[in-house]
């Protein structure tokens, strides 16, 4: 299997992120994992599989090791590190600060889903083939 591509993206706190400990808040932190990885999907996927199929999460496992605040950036990494399991696809995503230090990491199992029934549909290989540098 040839190796991951990896999707990088920056996001910055801004002050309604921030939480009572001020910082950036848990559920941020979730939300800027859903956007990368869609933004991945958008930027990499086939238009035709994009139109045929979209994907939701049924898991996420976050760590969380640092934070930032208000104004502070992260730089979000995504990447697809495996084969699939029949409709069901890992993806890792991995925040660092402005010093490249680990913030978040998560490994979430997403779902694919035929637009047309709304049913789970099996990975196949090319739909991931875009994903492999």
């Amino acid at each position: 299997m040839s190796e991951p591509h990896k999707f990088t993206q920056t996001f910055t706190a801004e002050p309604h992120h921030i939480d009572e400990l001020g910082h950036v808040n848990n559920s941020v932190w979730v939300t800027w994992v859903q956007t990368l990885a869609t933004a991945h999907w958008s930027a990499i996927a086939d238009p035709a599989h994009q139109a045929q199929f979209f994907w939701v999460v049924i898991r996420h496992e976050i760590d969380y090791r640092g934070n930032i605040a208000a104004g502070e950036t992260a730089t979000g990494t995504t990447y697809i590190p495996g084969d699939p399991k029949g409709a069901k696809s890992i993806r890792m995503v991995e925040f660092t600060d402005a010093d490249g230090k680990p913030l978040v990491t998560a490994q979430t199992t997403w779902a694919m889903l035929d637009r047309e029934s709304g049913r789970l549909a099996r990975v196949r290989p090319e739909v991931l083939a875009p994903f492999r540098s």
